[in-house]
């Protein structure tokens, strides 16, 4: 290959593949270094280097200049493996570097062809695997149609990069706020805490640092026009915007939302508690199969129970809950701005339903 041709090859790869301009020389070099020493079988030091300007080939054999073109077709043709072994390893390495720092953020990719359950997706420079347990429930894609997820986890794999892609993990709901609420990806509005059963339901605790910014509201939108942009990507899933607080008093009955509370019973040292609803709001509080309950739980990282009133009435009669201070400030608004009514106990007993941390 002459001078002008090697110059051409490397400046090809380098805009086709981004990779280095040093990187495809150092694959030549070592390819033909490799070559080399194959063909003469010399005791001595072989050592190849191109100039990078020129594109001129020097070998050298200890102290004596060696001409490439005594090469031979042979040794060019393994150059040529090496150097296309060399090229897909950079390639490969370009592709790592560029995916492993998106870990974590949302890609958007065509739907190339599926592999049992599992969709493989084109994202432009490479192929991404979106497998079952990582689809939402009711996920239905056909060969051509556009996928967003996020990027979940980049590794080698030989000479390939496997990247896995997951649209059930949580921090695909944090990232599909960040892109439809301004606010958030400003940081005037922050994500305090988010739980999430895929395909069924969500629960995100937002906070603002801006008094004159309502974080709900902006989360929600003008006529719901953000969230419903955030619940159609995610196949109707169900979510609840809490307002976050640090007083477990007004968190918590803002977590079992929609659900009405009439008090709390805190037990700081476990941080377990029980809530106490009304009658006809036990059912709404737990939700379907436990999930209301469960994911306020992992929402706010305190151990729930629920119990009805007359529950507590009939334990406070039995003495089964000692109680040492009670707070009548009525039921908690819909808002979570009132304060909750509060039994203060050091001790409680175990209710019938209880949140999965």
């Amino acid at each position: 290959m002459d001078k002008e041709s090697l110059l051409r090859l490397v400046d090809s790869l380098h805009r086709d593949k981004e990779i280095s301009k040093d990187v495809v020389f150092q694959g030549i070099e070592a390819a033909l270094t490799t070559a080399a020493r194959k063909h003469f079988k010399s005791q001595n030091l072989i050592t190849i280097q191109i100039d990078r300007t020129t594109g001129e080939i020097v070998a050298m054999e200890g102290d004596l200049r060696i001409d490439p073109s005594e090469l031979g077709r042979i040794t060019a043709q393994t150059a040529k493996q090496v150097i296309i072994q060399k090229i897909r390893e950079a390639e490969r390495d370009v592709i790592y570097d560029d995916f492993h720092g998106r870990k974590g953020t949302i890609v958007s990719g065509i739907v190339q062809r599926f592999e049992g359950s599992t969709i493989i997706v084109n994202l432009g420079k490479t192929e991404a695997f979106l497998p079952k347990p990582e689809q939402i429930v009711d996920d239905h894609y056909n060969v051509g149609e556009r996928v967003r997820a996020i990027v979940a986890d980049v590794k080698k794999a030989g000479a390939k990069v496997k990247i896995v892609l997951s649209r059930t993990h949580p921090d695909f709901v944090r990232r599909l706020f960040e892109l439809e609420v301004p606010e958030i990806a400003e940081r005037t509005i922050e994500i305090k805490a988010l739980a999430r059963e895929p395909g069924h339901r969500t629960k995100i605790a937002v906070a603002s640092s801006d008094p004159n910014v309502d974080c709900v509201g902006a989360c929600v939108g003008v006529r719901g026009s953000r969230i419903k942009n955030i619940v159609d990507e995610l196949n109707g899933e169900k979510i609840d915007i809490i307002r976050w607080s640090d007083e477990p008093e007004i968190l918590l009955p803002n977590a079992l939302k929609p659900s009405e509370v009439s008090g709390i019973i805190l037990s700081s040292e476990n941080k377990s508690v029980t809530i106490v609803v009304p009658n006809d709001q036990l059912s709404l509080a737990i939700g379907k199969r436990g999930q209301n309950v469960r994911l306020a739980s992992r929402l706010t990282s305190w151990d729930i129970d629920i119990i009805t009133e007359s529950e507590l009435e009939e334990r406070q009669k039995a003495g089964a809950l000692q109680v040492v201070e009670v707070i009548e400030s009525g039921k908690v608004s819909s808002d979570g701005s009132n304060a909750a009514s509060v039994v203060s106990s050091g001790h409680t007993e175990t209710g019938s339903v209880k949140g999965e941390l």
